[in-house]
């Protein structure tokens, strides 16, 4: 006679704590949380470097008003506050967030183990620790801001030679956006070793080039690839009506656009665009530039930009994209009117003194009209796109 077995009754429990053992959780900050995982700490190193780099600009956008601490700026400064406050933006912070979703989420696309937080300890520290001093010696001397910046510099080849670990470990089939991340990690290093030379050898215009550089082919390189891989999973997870449609061309296509960028910036370097061929490469670059502005636009909202709006998570995503279409659409309409703008303004300035009849007199509200715009939509766009004739071409002028 056959006995029955035992039945080992089975407690299912759900994905999320319940009440009872959430209330037993420690809910006060403590500094070993921190270790816990990538993200957490360098999240909030970023963070801490993201403070502090808004509170220095902040003292000195107030003290150029009013003079209340006599720094005096323009002739007390060891460095520009436009080259400290242009390579903090690009290469301090932004590489430590990169830093947290790469080594959490990137092994999870490469199939690999992840690094333990104790090897990422000391990279995260030096890029930390390095922009903190080169804020400091923005006021304390330019050695001790380079000293900073080089600390800076090694942390992030160092960082990118342990993602580029983790890629050479991987067996996945689809390594395409984790081996653009890992070059752009590799751009973002050389870039900042860029500046620390221009630095040496005073050389604002190359470190300008570098900042550019870094912030087109490290920092937009980085964000697209991520976009194109993560956009698409998140939206169609959320909202099942969305379909994940992410073929490698528009990835392409995005890379290609910020390799664009930087051969931009570094013919502006060389002296292109002063040159003859200056007008004829901005109607080019400019219309690249709409060009991929508009598929990108048309990207979002393929992807389900309007659909997004229900999810404040999704919504963010989406309209981060969205502003990547429209600062292209609005760069390149500015470097078209950055070069139509001026011979507009002669053609009718040269029309209106011309006498030509009742016809022209009859139109003059109309040519005056015309006028008006098209000096207020150049000047409108290139505020928009944040550039100032000769300004930005000569970094000590905004000391």
């Amino acid at each position: 006679m056959n006995t029955p077995r035992p039945t080992i009754a089975l407690k299912v429990a759900s994905g999320k704590p319940s009440p009872e053992v959430l209330a037993q959780l420690d809910k006060r900050w403590r500094w070993q949380y921190l270790m816990l995982a990538p993200h957490r700490l360098s999240f909030f190193l970023a963070m801490v470097v993201l403070v502090a780099s808004a509170v220095w600009w902040l003292a000195v956008q107030v003290d150029r008003a009013t003079g209340w601490w006599g720094l005096g700026y323009a002739q007390a400064l060891a460095l520009s506050p436009t080259l400290v406050h242009s390579t903090v933006m690009v290469l301090g912070f932004i590489p430590l967030y990169f830093a947290g979703f790469l080594f959490t989420a990137g092994p999870k696309w490469l199939g690999v183990d992840p690094l333990p937080v104790s090897a990422l300890r000391p990279v995260l520290f030096l890029q930390a620790g390095g922009w903190l001093l080169w804020l400091a010696g923005a006021h304390l001397g330019a050695p001790l801001a380079l000293a900073g910046l080089v600390l800076a510099c090694v942390g992030l080849g160092w960082m990118t030679a342990q993602f580029w670990g983790r890629v050479r470990l991987s067996q996945a089939e689809d390594q395409l956006h984790a081996r653009a991340i890992a070059t752009a990690c590799v751009v973002g290093s050389l870039s900042a070793a860029g500046v620390a030379l221009a630095m040496v050898w005073d050389s604002h215009a190359l470190a300008r080039v570098c900042v550019f550089t870094a912030l087109w082919g490290f920092v937009v390189v980085v964000y697209v690839s991520v976009a194109h891989r993560m956009i698409p999973f998140f939206t169609s997870s959320a909202m099942p009506m969305v379909q994940a449609w992410r073929p490698f061309w528009v990835l392409w296509l995005m890379l290609a656009a910020a390799a664009m960028q930087v051969l931009a910036a570094w013919l502006e370097f060389a002296g292109v665009s002063a040159s003859a061929a200056g007008p004829a490469w901005a109607w080019v670059h400019g219309g690249l530039q709409v060009a991929v502005g508009c598929v990108l636009v048309w990207l979002a909202w393929v992807w389900g930009l309007v659909q997004s709006l229900k999810n404040k998570l999704l919504a963010m995503l989406h309209i981060g994209f969205l502003w990547l279409g429209v600062a292209f659409v609005l760069g390149g309409a500015a470097q078209w009117l950055a070069v139509a703008g001026g011979w507009v303004v002669w053609v009718w300035g040269r029309c209106m003194r011309c006498p030509w009849g009742a016809w022209h007199r009859s139109c003059w509200p109309w040519s005056h009209g015309c006028l008006a715009a098209t000096v207020a939509a150049r000047w409108w766009l290139i505020a928009l796109r944040g550039r100032c004739f000769g300004c930005c071409r000569r970094p000590r002028c905004c000391a």
